[in-house]
């Protein structure tokens, strides 16, 4: 963790094989940031590319010095190890993270950080324009229910890259950031169960200036179900324990049931007995489990109370 400064935004951008798009994207981001934000700096994690995008990142920290940083890592490590790198050795109070593409507008980055505080993680939701592949947005409307449903609270966008968030906050979320892209997945569920202040905020997404998505949606879709699951088993496992416990009683009754009517007499066949059995294990389980994790974990979404006045 670096020491304090008096850097008020870090702008942390992981880059992999995008020569094109930075040699344009930093320096109307810089541009931009020095009108709007008094102290600031840009962090580019270089995360291990084969083209040229190492040789232009040097000409702009030349072109930038005061405010472009650049980490590098020795080989492709993924975007979540990138933005891990990137929010560890950021010196700002708030860390706003965002892809090198060209679809996120450097000017939303104002009513991002504008929201914190009160809030503690600002989302920007694709509301806007989004031109996202059909089936894309029918994986991202899945994701978003799934995960308002288990963490109780309506999420617009799950999956945006492009958030700002208080630094130390973050910080203790780090090391269950994955290597891959469900980092943005990990730091929406984990603000939203340790208690924090999220919100959503609508951007204007713009088409791709270069490349392809390095997305998988089987993949990739598999690894967010799996980091939603665990960040709800980390912070709430009776959400997930109780539905499963409830299930199993009730195939268990029908189970009970079509014994009674198959047998004409009272009976408790043996497949009632093990889904009653499997259920009430279930239900155990759950209530152990959410005894460890709120042994664990620490609530702070109460610490940045506002008063009417």
């Amino acid at each position: 963790m670096s020491e304090e400064s008096d850097v008020k935004v870090s702008i942390v951008i992981p880059v992999f094989e995008e020569a094109e798009t930075i040699r344009i994207l930093l320096p109307e981001l810089v541009a931009l940031l020095r009108e709007e934000i008094q102290s600031f700096e840009v962090i580019v994690v270089e995360d291990g590319s084969k083209d040229n995008t190492l040789s232009v990142l040097k000409e702009l920290v030349q072109r930038f010095p005061e405010h472009l940083r650049v980490a590098r890592h020795l080989y492709n490590k993924g975007n979540g190890a990138s933005l891990r790198t990137g929010i560890s050795v950021a010196r700002g109070e708030i860390v706003v993270t965002m892809d090198a593409d060209g679809q996120h507008a450097a000017k939303d980055i104002i009513s991002l950080i504008e929201l914190i505080p009160p809030y503690d993680l600002v989302i920007g939701a694709r509301t806007v324009n989004y031109r996202g592949s059909w089936y894309r947005g029918m994986a991202n409307r899945f994701f978003n229910r799934f995960s308002s449903w288990l963490s109780r609270r309506e999420i617009l966008d799950l999956t945006s890259g492009f958030r700002a968030m208080r630094r130390r906050q973050v910080v203790h979320f780090l090391p269950l950031f994955p290597n891959g892209f469900s980092a943005p997945t990990t730091t929406t569920m984990a603000f939203l169960k340790a208690g924090y202040n999220v919100a959503f905020t609508p951007i204007h997404v713009h088409e791709r200036k270069s490349g392809e998505s390095k997305i998988n949606l089987w993949q990739d879709g598999y690894r967010f179900i799996i980091i939603i699951l665990r960040m709800i088993m980390l912070f709430d496992p009776m959400r997930i324990f109780l539905p499963a416990s409830l299930i199993l009683g009730i195939l268990g009754i029908f189970a009970w049931l079509a014994g009674l009517i198959h047998a004409q007499r009272l009976v408790v066949p043996n497949s009632a007995i093990l889904l009653f059995s499997s259920a009430l294990i279930t239900w155990f389980l759950g209530l152990i489990s959410d005894q460890v994790s709120s042994s664990r974990v620490q609530y702070h979404g109460d610490e940045h109370i506002s008063f009417l006045e």
